[in-house]
């Protein structure tokens, strides 16, 4: 499976002397692509997985001479390790978070090249005091986005360059692709981007099949969070994460955490929201009171809509007739939980951080997202009322200064009319972060 991430895993193999860290949550296809990578390139590593070696754990676990830490990875060692050249991948750290503090010395040592991966590792590294900033890259990996999907099912690259194109430049797409995309993006809603289910549809195409490769994933997850945390936290993050599904399916999705208990008090589960984020297993988007960037300077961390990271995981929770509606599109199911949730897990995955915004004057607007110094407003439709948009239209009529390209995304085919972008809504992923490069910006460091 051909993913996004393999660019910056080759950059970093060519350019990057630093350690490696590759994090997401459980099952995103992290170990896959690392290992793809290396083996695509030749390249000769050692692979620890501490999972599933528990006993080189136990020795090395507590050895702080890097010295002596090398030489029993190096008795471990299956295959001949070559210094200056072989790579030394660590998976499943999460077990071992301690080694991200040593890393500093082993990259300084220079004998080998590191790799480390592993799940939760948002949530460790929130604990972890000491980290060797410059000594480490950071990448996140998340589910399969929909264009990934795309080329997994055999869709042609030319394709989603065309689909791009057409975004770019504000060009209606072919209805005969317009249409295809539209059977692809509902078929995306039910299998969404973990890669163990987007194989078992391609192997067996049956919806029975992934759901219960789906319910699998998401035991797991509870699992971890057993695992992890203590007692009574652990049952406070998964009465969060069961309750997702049903919170996002009423008219106001933000997270109303008094429907978990109605004694509760915010700040004593504030805690358990943010490991479910550190974890990568949940995206929240807070409202922003003031439509003006930066976008966090006014955002209220009280407030905000809770998506799973993975729309199909969300599928998955609902009665199976409802995949069904979808694959038939019969729309005897209000899709609306599921394209902002779809519409959340692309942003996310193109490392933008989206807000969303509300008031009496103007009403709700789905989300915002930076661009450059303006903001993007974006409204979700999963119906035929896509042009009824009074949200939009008042943000337009009373912030025309601060917002850039109002988009609609929903169904229908590409237009612009009034100065609003009605795109389908599977180009979400073409929504790109605005970074001006050649803009510099000089510091006069004598009269400091």
């Amino acid at each position: 499976m051909k993913r996004i991430i393999e660019k910056e895993l080759n950059d970093w193999l060519k350019y990057d002397k630093k350690a490696l860290l590759v994090e997401g949550a459980r099952q995103v296809g992290k170990t896959y692509s690392i290992r793809q990578i290396l083996n695509d390139n030749s390249i000769n590593y050692f692979e620890i997985n501490f999972i599933d070696r528990p006993d080189i754990l136990k020795v090395i676990k507590n050895i702080d001479n890097i010295d002596e830490l090398i030489e029993k990875i190096e008795l471990y060692s299956t295959t001949p390790l070559i210094k200056g050249e072989s790579i030394i991948f660590l998976d499943e750290i999460q077990l071992f978070p301690d080694i991200i503090t040593k890393i500093k010395f082993l990259v300084d040592d220079a004998r080998y090249r590191y790799i480390l991966s592993g799940s939760l590792l948002g949530v460790e590294i929130s604990g972890i005091k000491s980290i060797p900033v410059g000594y480490m890259r950071m990448i996140r990996m998340y589910p399969m986005n929909y264009f990934e999907f795309l080329t997994a099912l055999g869709v042609k690259d030319e394709t989603i360059t065309y689909l791009e194109n057409c975004f770019n430049s504000r060009t209606k797409i072919d209805e005969l692709i317009h249409n295809k995309m539209l059977r692809l993006f509902n078929t995306y809603l039910i299998v969404g981007g973990m890669p163990q289910v987007v194989q078992r549809f391609i192997d067996t195409k049956n919806l029975y099949e992934i759901d219960m490769e789906q319910k699998n994933i998401v035991n797991n997850y509870k699992a971890d969070f057993s695992r992890y945390e203590s007692n009574d936290r652990k049952l406070r993050i998964i009465s969060i994460y069961e309750n997702i599904p049903s919170q996002l399916n009423k008219q106001n999705l933000r997270f109303i955490f008094t429907y978990l208990n109605k004694e509760l008090k915010f700040d004593r589960y504030e805690n358990s929201f943010l490991w479910l984020k550190d974890a990568g297993v949940a995206y929240p988007v807070y409202i922003a009171k003031e439509v003006k960037s930066p976008l966090v300077i006014s955002k209220d961390k009280n407030t905000f809509k809770l998506f799973l990271s993975d729309v199909g995981l969300l599928t998955s929770c609902y009665p199976f007739v409802v995949r069904e509606d979808i694959m038939n599109d019969t729309n005897n199911f209000n899709n609306g939980a599921l394209f902002e949730n779809f519409v959340a897990q692309e942003l996310y995955a193109n490392n933008i951080t989206p807000y969303y915004y509300k008031s009496t004057k103007i009403g709700e607007i789905d989300f915002m997202v930076e661009y450059g110094n303006k903001i993007i407003p974006i409204e979700i439709k999963s119906g035929s009322d896509y042009k009824t948009h009074k949200s939009i239209s008042n943000l337009i009529n009373n912030y025309k200064d601060n917002i850039i390209n109002p988009i609609v995304f929903s169904k229908s085919n590409l237009f612009v009319e009034d100065g609003i972008i009605y795109a389908p809504i599977y180009l979400v992923g073409f929504l790109k972060e605005k970074i001006n490069k050649d803009k510099k910006i000089l510091v006069d460091i004598e009269n400091l």
